[in-house]
């Protein structure tokens, strides 16, 4: 009997999911995590991320490169209690090869929303599949890019959702 081999975007999904839906799994398991509390949360979680980017863009403004604003958003995120982690490393599985070469999440933000900060022109479609790559990996389901290049940040937010 021949083993079915798994499509490459399973097998990745499969194997990054694990860290996600482990720390979820305890919280459902307790009942303390529902889809309509996990949407509440992530709205929560993603309006304090977004009041911390603007006192980020407040300070610094537009012009400086996207590690000078991540490390400043951290900073924002730890005054305000905020856990993250930082350039959260996927593995890139190629014909069931691990590669050497990983994906980077710039940030995820209490375990639930991807943020990917940016300083360019303008939000493309590009930088939105790339959010959505992430999503799709992790088994999350809310992604906020943020483009420090802009005059007023409100309008360099982009919510992308799975």
């Amino acid at each position: 009997m021949k083993k079915e081999k798994k499509s490459l975007p399973d097998f990745i999904m499969n194997l990054n999911k694990r860290n996600v839906k482990s720390s979820m799994k305890n919280a459902y398991h307790r009942g303390t995590v529902t889809q309509s509390n996990t949407l509440e949360l992530e709205n929560k979680i993603s309006q304090k991320i977004i009041k911390c980017a603007i006192e980020v863009h407040k300070q610094l403004g537009p012009g400086l490169l996207e590690s000078i604003y991540e490390e400043c958003l951290c900073k924002e995120f730890e005054l305000n209690g905020i856990k993250y982690t930082r350039q959260k490393e996927l593995p890139i599985i190629y014909k069931n090869i691990k590669l050497s070469e990983r994906y980077r999440i710039d940030l995820i933000v209490e375990e639930l929303v991807i943020v990917e900060i940016k300083c360019v022109e303008a939000i493309l479609p590009v930088h939105q599949a790339q959010v959505l790559t992430y999503l799709r990996l992790t088994g999350l389901r809310l992604g906020l890019i943020l483009n420090f290049n802009t005059e007023v940040l409100k309008k360099g937010i982009k919510r992308v959702v799975l």
